[in-house]
């Protein structure tokens, strides 16, 4: 009730993503059909995006031991051309840990696979990916502790992999961003500090609010992200919804973000329901002086950084975060 008419509004390369989604397995966004039916249709759905791409010097998986099991993770090194100046295995080499979206319940290491290798080869870092436990199985706030728990391995053991620990990152998307800021929060605030985690690329989070202007006006099946999308996404995360809302690693406003921080490139879909998450985040960094970089997609909707085969804002996001993270990192 009461929404804009977003597939009026989205570009052409937009309109073209979804025509090409329509073609492919399933439907993702249909939380009606239940959470292991949408696994299928969104491994299924996002085989053919994360198809080709940059091709790196060594993929490697690998598990980190962590607060409820073993963490699968995936190691990227990026050729010699994108190491600027440093060999593969270098100690040197900055590492990014990369987060995947998904609403907490759905992605995994493929799934995210194309968008890693082009954060690792712009970058010139090695790329961790996380591949967290989901929900409704893992319960918040089981995949904040995980993440962070692969931040502090690569900060104490990073060199084993040719990571310098001391300049690490975060970088994800929708739901791994909210991680990326939760875990960074938890990190400074009960692991002793963060002040070696240099730069988050945040690309469409959800970051805390409950309402909001873009929540009311935009958010529909093309996205799966209407009101009661959203309530399912957050009864899958969390034993009680009113525990998100009060707890300062779901609800990261409640955090003081005007201290502390590392420097945060902050990337919002205009036409995204979460868009409004993104402008308050920055605006509370660019008000206290924190290093950020704030920019809005227009035309184009929520998870677009997917869609890199076809739509140009995808790639411009991707090479824009790479962009602030060399600035921040002076690499």
């Amino acid at each position: 009730m009461n929404k804009l008419d977003v597939l009026a509004k989205i570009n052409p390369q937009m309109k073209a993503v979804l025509a090409k989604e329509d073609e492919l397995a399933g439907d993702a966004n249909d939380t009606s059909v239940g959470f292991e039916q949408m696994r299928e249709n969104y491994v299924a759905g996002r085989a053919f995006w994360a198809e080709g791409g940059p091709v790196m010097a060594e993929k490697r998986d690998f598990a980190v031991a962590g607060p409820h099991g073993a963490i699968p993770v995936r190691f990227y090194y990026p050729t010699q051309e994108a190491l600027r100046g440093c060999s593969a295995g270098s100690p040197e080499t900055p590492g990014i840990v990369y987060v995947h979206g998904g609403g907490f319940v759905l992605g995994n290491l493929d799934t995210h696979d194309r968008f890693c290798r082009i954060l690792a080869e712009k970058t010139g870092a090695v790329l961790v990916a996380v591949d967290y436990r989901l929900s409704p199985e893992a319960k918040f706030p089981s995949a904040v502790e995980e993440v962070a728990a692969v931040a502090r391995y690569l900060h104490e053991r990073g060199a084993v992999h040719g990571i310098d620990g001391e300049r690490l990152a975060f970088a994800g998307d929708s739901g791994g961003a909210h991680l990326d800021l939760a875990a960074t929060l938890y990190l400074r605030e009960e692991c002793g500090g963060a002040d070696w985690v240099k730069c988050l690329m945040l690309y469409y989070g959800w970051f805390g609010l409950k309402d909001s202007a873009s929540m009311r006006l935009l958010g529909g099946p093309w996205d799966g992200l209407t009101e009661e999308d959203w309530l399912y996404y957050r009864t899958m995360y969390a034993s009680d919804v009113a525990e998100l809302e009060a707890s300062p690693y779901a609800n990261l406003f409640l955090n003081d973000l005007t201290r502390d921080m590392p420097a945060c490139y902050v990337a919002a879909a205009g036409l995204d329901p979460l868009r409004d998450d993104s402008a308050a985040l920055a605006a509370i960094l660019e008000e206290h002086g924190i290093p950020c970089r704030y920019e809005v997609f227009e035309g184009v909707i929520h998870a677009f950084l997917h869609y890199t085969k076809m739509l140009d804002e995808a790639n411009d996001a991707l090479e824009h975060g790479a962009t602030f993270y060399r600035q921040q990192l002076g690499w």
